[in-house]
Formats: structure tokens, C-alpha cells, sequence
């Protein structure tokens, strides 16, 4: 499509200051362990649904999300988690 910006992929998006900055103050709430494990290693930020904005038709930004959406897994609570559960996508 000439003449328009492509949205940045879900990947870009995780590597903003914004999202730095809301994945810190989570990992700092759930005190730098995975919320199911306890691990402290290779800790990621999950987000427990996904919003969808019908107008103008894309998802609201990963650092938008209120800290009650928001948890600490460990990569592997993280994987096994999306392996056996579907995020819930609401469309407001």
C-alpha cells in the first residue's frame, strides 16, 4: 500500500520504552518470580486477555493494559501456559 506506515509487529511494539517500563513495574509487583513457580529466571510479562478495539480495528498497546491483567511467568510457565489455555480477546 503505498503512501501508508505498516503497524509495528506485536514484537516491535514489546521493545518500546513503554512497554520496558510497564513490564518493570510488574515484574516489580510480583517481586521478580514467576507467579506460578517461583522462578526468577527468564521472567516474562503476560497479558491475562487481549483487547480489541473495533474503531479503529486494532489491539490496544501491550503497556496499556491496568497491572490486574498483567503477570509474571517464567518462559516455560509462559509457553506451557499458552500451549493449554487461549487468551481471551474481547473486542470493546
Amino acid at each position: 500500500m503505498t503512501g501508508s506506515k505498516l503497524s509495528p509487529s506485536y514484537a516491535d511494539l514489546l521493545q518500546t520504552p513503554q512497554w520496558r517500563h510497564k513490564r518493570q513495574q510488574i515484574l516489580a509487583r510480583d517481586e521478580h518470580r514467576c507467579r506460578n513457580c517461583g522462578a526468577t529466571a527468564d521472567l516474562q510479562v503476560h497479558h491475562r486477555q487481549y483487547h480489541w478495539l473495533r474503531h479503529p480495528g486494532e489491539f490496544v498497546a501491550p503497556w496499556c493494559y491496568p497491572a490486574h491483567l498483567l503477570i509474571t511467568l517464567c518462559a516455560s510457565c509462559h509457553r506451557n501456559g499458552h500451549a493449554s489455555f487461549r487468551v481471551p480477546v474481547f473486542a470493546i
